[in-house]
């Protein structure tokens, strides 16, 4: 009995079925998950209101409220899970990467056609999600392209609604994840997590995928091939917060991290101490539009940054995945 005992324990080791996850679900969801889409409903309000008193794209008030709100939503957009999921919530919040170009069509459209949506915010919620969120704000505050389209009035009208839009599903979200943080911190049967480990499951893809997305889309997509660069391909380039986004999600995703990791204090340590250095690397660049993916010296800095980033997910993908006893599972980011 002692031998099998044995065996057991090292064909096993990794079994999370006598762990009790409830002081980290319920830490997650609490501390890190809640508070998030409480400060997103803020800062969207008031980037609405400030929308309402001066919808010029040149305000400084209106690019200052954007931007403070846009700040907000990188720091919760890697808990793509719940209500953040509900009726393709994420995407109209953030459309990005538009690989096909869908959002100046449809700003373009709803100028060309004076759309009568944007007097309606049940109206302009039904239009194309391409037009919706931070991204088309976005081109209509930073993109000269669209600084002559249509009357003034017009383009107004449009600033106003994509913000109305835009605090209206922070809002959603926040109020959902009020009443669905329990699914996590009190898995059931007939829920959508059944388990404490399926609900931990969840959160750790969302710490892998967060940190995947950065690394690959985030930096991977500006910074293309050696031989052909795409420093148009940033995120949020217009408006020179693609590094900045890069450090939200960072210090977003340490906290996760830093969670999901409270009871194993080695692992804890050897991911502070990769997230510092990753936070460190995107600090020391001066270069918010990551531009200098088409230099060589500008784009090693990158690359560093890019691999400091990839050893955190080795991190997470060797010892805090497996000390848990799970793994990051499948995600969108994996393709078919």
């Amino acid at each position: 009995m002692h031998k099998l005992a044995l065996i057991a324990a090292l064909v096993f080791p990794l079994s999370s079925a006598a762990q009790d996850h409830t002081p980290t679900l319920i830490d997650v969801t609490e501390n890190h998950i809640l508070p998030r889409f409480t400060t997103l409903a803020e800062a969207t309000e008031v980037l609405n209101a400030t929308a309402q008193e001066d919808c010029a794209s040149e305000s400084q008030d209106l690019r200052a409220a954007y931007s403070t709100a846009f700040d907000a939503w990188i720091s919760a957009s890697h808990l793509r899970f719940g209500p953040t999921e509900t009726d393709d919530r994420a995407f109209a919040m953030a459309f990005w990467p538009d690989t096909k170009g869908f959002t100046p069509k449809a700003l373009s459209k709803h100028i060309a056609l004076e759309d009568s949506a944007v007097a309606s915010p049940d109206a302009y919620a039904e239009t194309s999600i391409a037009g919706r969120g931070f991204f088309a704000l976005e081109r209509m505050l930073y993109d000269p392209e669209f600084a002559q389209q249509g009357s003034a009035a017009y383009r107004c009208a449009l600033i106003q609604a994509i913000s109305a839009d835009i605090d209206a599903n922070a809002d959603a979200m926040a109020a959902d994840w009020q009443t669905y943080a329990p699914e996590l911190t009190q898995p059931r049967a007939d829920g959508p997590y059944r388990t404490q480990d399926e609900a931990l499951q969840e959160l750790f893809k969302a710490l892998s995928t967060g940190m995947q997305f950065t690394s690959e889309t985030r930096l991977g997509r500006p910074l293309g091939t050696f031989d052909r660069p795409r420093p148009k391909r940033a995120e949020a380039h217009r408006s020179e917060r693609s590094l900045r986004h890069v450090e939200l999600s960072l210090v977003s995703t340490r906290d996760l991290a830093a969670r999901l990791s409270a009871e194993h204090p080695e692992i804890t340590a050897d991911l502070e101490t990769a997230f510092n250095r990753a936070i460190e690397s995107a600090r020391s660049i001066d270069d918010p539009a990551l531009a200098g993916v088409a230099d060589p010296q500008g784009r090693f800095r990158i690359e560093a940054l890019q691999q400091s980033i990839n050893d955190i997910r080795q991190i997470a993908a060797t010892e805090l995945g497996p000390t848990l006893g799970i793994s990051a599972g499948f995600n969108s980011l994996d393709g078919d």
